[in-house]
């Protein structure tokens, strides 16, 4: 079975999520054996972003796409069926996530699931259409 990191690697909508996860060094933890669900924004979701994703991936600094990508991790295995309305959830770097649940849609922070419980040996991925979860 693939881990999380590969899944993400693989699927070209997630091309720039792989791109940051390795300039920003958090590859190693993610191909560790834990338990952990990526909310993966979707390569449009990147466009939105001041400054630019290009302009972080070429900062010298990684910590800002460190903190952002890592705002997209939860050290938990969460399916979709796991969220619940008015739940609070913790990513990696401490910080809170808000999920919603209406009519069978789950939001977090208001990025909308996309993509849903594509399990790998460590964890499972879902992808956002939006960042800053």
């Amino acid at each position: 079975m693939s881990t999380i990191l590969q899944i993400t690697n693989a699927d070209r909508n997630l091309a720039l999520l792989s791109k940051g996860l390795k300039v920003a060094n958090l590859e190693e933890a993610l191909n560790k054996p834990g338990a952990f669900t990526i909310l993966a924004p979707v390569n449009l979701a990147f466009n939105k972003l001041s400054p630019s994703f290009e302009d972080l991936l070429k900062s010298t600094d990684t910590n800002k796409l460190s903190d952002l990508l890592s705002s997209h991790i939860l050290a938990e295995k969460r399916l979709m069926k796991n969220f619940v309305n008015g739940q609070k959830l913790k990513t990696i770097n401490g910080k809170e996530i808000n999920v919603t649940v209406k009519d069978g849609v789950v939001r977090l922070n208001g990025a909308k699931i996309l993509s849903k419980d594509r399990q790998g040996s460590n964890g499972v991925v879902h992808s956002m259409d939006a960042l800053g979860v």
